[in-house]
């Protein structure tokens, strides 16, 4: 049976910030674009970002693109492509301007400017004690603003959207590797497609749901990353993934660090501001690795707070209600809901919480996917783009600034966008011939799952595989641990290639859907303890009992991370900016 081909000039695959930024740009192109996603575009998992959005347009205190690049590479922990971090933080005030053009709702000072708050990691004047006031708020519900302005303009562009749709594999051309599509499953039917096109984006988003304790939403699964690993794409840095150091301790919903930013503070059991022993500057904006840890060490040296001492407390009270309700509506209500605890009044339980992927698909900060082939570290791969959460540009290095992820979502998404067009302009008008056997691995995985008879439960091989990278793989990391993690991720993969489901039926079978997630949360977790097992340092989110010290003569390169083998290779860092010098490595300190 011959699977239906539909031809696009472009596809973008996920309609979060970044996915719907790029396709934006090439809607207004008046290309012929097609946006897929799981779920309907305003519940992408760009809604859950709170805090705000970096741009130094200095409405409240002195401020300078040059000040928020030093501080993106020192947050990096020096891992930061330093051409790729001064793209961003030039480009920030064009887009945030561009949003509020766009009608999105940032709060306002008296003088009718946009709203902007500290948060952790910003400084005045290269790291100074005096904090900077850059992140663009709405509010405490930024990203739910700015998700639901770009679909606004998308809806105005006339871009097409595919709802709940899946995609499985990338179709690449045999000849040259160059992709050209993606295969697709219509959760409504459950018929598969082939969505060709002569550029294809993945805008996928993170991976936090291979871990047990995340504020990840259920639809981050890692699709973009398992899609490209099985084709073959190397998975750049995927050992750092960020704990935020507030998530509602049990539920593991995400407590912006906006909160802290307006003037909250953490506490121990004996009512200690602990963050002045560990960051005596920045104490509780501090960046966020160096307050998980501390967090972290608090609760293990038995200063945790509760019956069982297993989280500490976040303080907010004296900010006066009308403070928590103008700026933190949001937050008061997940407390309420989600730790039984009004802020007006009570503490919040908090506890780090895995947040966020540094790695992904290694790009450049055009958007364009680099891999190493012949004598190159990082030749381009014809039509193939990566923004946001899915792709390593490499932005965030070792540890992401609070507010820069919604800045890379929209720098690079609509850098994407428009590298996308120039790309597609100068390739002749007719589509390729697509490989004959282009659905053939999506088909295998497909009946596979239809024809067992017999298997272990979906949901019991991936929450082993959870419970596995929390133990083995946790903000502490542990030589013992990491190879033990490595044999259990490599034994819960061959689990997962024998799974089983019992619901055969077509029409929106989320039993299908969740079994072919686990395929890409496998590739995920391999990716990311393998390459935290190889990385003999710490270093921003990885920190190693045995190397507890950051080794800048061996270890300033990127993890490529290989499914074939679980191969590891390496590549440089770019050190050297586009247009000002290099921030040379030195100690960090806040």
């Amino acid at each position: 049976m011959t699977l239906p081909v539909r031809r696009f000039d472009a596809i973008v695959v996920g309609a979060g910030g970044s996915g719907l930024r790029a396709s934006l740009e090439l809607s207004r192109a008046n290309l012929k674009v097609a946006v897929l996603s799981k779920v309907f575009p305003t519940r992408s998992h760009t809604v859950a970002a709170q805090g705000g959005i970096a741009a130094p347009l200095a409405n409240s205190t002195e401020d300078h693109w040059h000040w928020h690049m030093y501080d993106t590479v020192k947050g990096s922990d020096y891992l930061g492509d330093q051409d790729a971090i001064e793209y961003m933080c030039r480009r920030a005030n064009e887009v945030v301007v561009e949003l509020e053009h766009m009608r999105l709702p940032f709060d306002r000072l008296e003088n009718g400017k946009i709203y902007q708050r500290p948060f952790g990691g910003h400084t005045q004047d290269y790291g100074s004690p005096k904090m900077a006031m850059r992140a663009c708020a709405a509010a405490d519900r930024t990203g739910h603003a700015m998700l639901h302005t770009l679909y606004q303009q998308n809806l105005r562009a006339n871009t097409q959207f595919f709802v709940e749709w899946m995609a499985l594999d990338l179709i690449r051309d045999p000849q040259d590797g160059a992709v050209l599509g993606v295969t697709a499953l219509e959760m409504e039917t459950g018929e598969v497609s082939i969505l060709q096109a002569k550029a294809t984006l993945f805008a996928t988003g993170g991976a936090g749901r291979i871990y047990w304790a995340t504020t990840n939403a259920f639809i981050n699964t890692g699709d973009g990353l398992g899609m490209a690993a099985r084709a073959g794409i190397p998975l750049e840095d995927m050992e750092f993934w960020q704990f935020h150091p507030t998530g509602v301790a049990g539920a593991g919903v995400l407590i912006t660090e906006g909160v802290r930013g307006e003037g909250g503070y953490l506490l121990n059991k004996d009512g200690d501001r602990f963050m002045e022993r560990y960051a005596p500057n920045a104490r509780d904006l501090a960046s966020r690795d160096v307050v998980s840890r501390a967090m972290t060490t608090e609760i293990k040296e038995g200063r945790g707070c509760g019956e069982h001492g297993d989280h500490v407390l976040l303080k907010l009270d004296h900010l006066g209600p009308e403070v928590i309700n103008q700026r933190l509506p949001g937050i008061r209500e997940i407390a309420i809901k989600f730790a039984n605890a009004d802020p007006v009044r009570d503490p919040i339980p908090v506890v780090p919480t895995v947040h966020y992927q540094m790695g992904g698909i290694p790009t450049n900060y055009l958007g364009q996917v680099v891999v190493p082939e012949g004598a190159s570290k990082e030749a381009v791969l014809p039509g193939f783009y990566a923004s946001g959460e899915c792709a390593c540009v490499s932005v965030h290095g070792a540890n992401r600034l609070g507010t820069n992820s919604l800045l890379d979502l929209v720098v690079f998404g609509k850098a994407a966008g428009e590298q996308m067009v120039r790309d597609i302009a100068a390739l002749p008008r007719p589509h390729r011939n697509l490989p004959k056997d282009a659905a053939d691995a999506s088909r295998a995985r497909l009946a596979r799952l239809d024809g067992a008879t017999s298997g272990e439960r979906v949901d019991a091989v991936a929450n082993d595989l959870r419970r596995a990278m929390q133990a083995h793989c946790g903000v502490f990391r542990f030589p013992e641990e990491l190879v033990k993690g490595v044999e259990m991720v490599k034994a819960i993969a061959a689990r997962a290639a024998r799974t089983s489901i019992g619901d055969r039926s077509m029409v929106f079978n989320t039993a299908r859907i969740e079994a072919l997630e686990l395929d890409n949360l496998v590739e995920t977790a391999m990716a990311t303890v393998v390459s935290a097992e190889a990385r003999k340092e710490s270093r921003g989110a990885q920190a190693r009992a045995d190397f507890p010290e950051r080794d800048d003569a061996n270890w300033i390169k990127h993890t490529l991370w290989y499914r074939e083998g679980n191969r590891l290779e390496y590549k440089p860092v770019h050190l050297k900016a586009l247009s000002v010098e290099t921030f040379e490595p030195k100690v960090r300190s806040y």
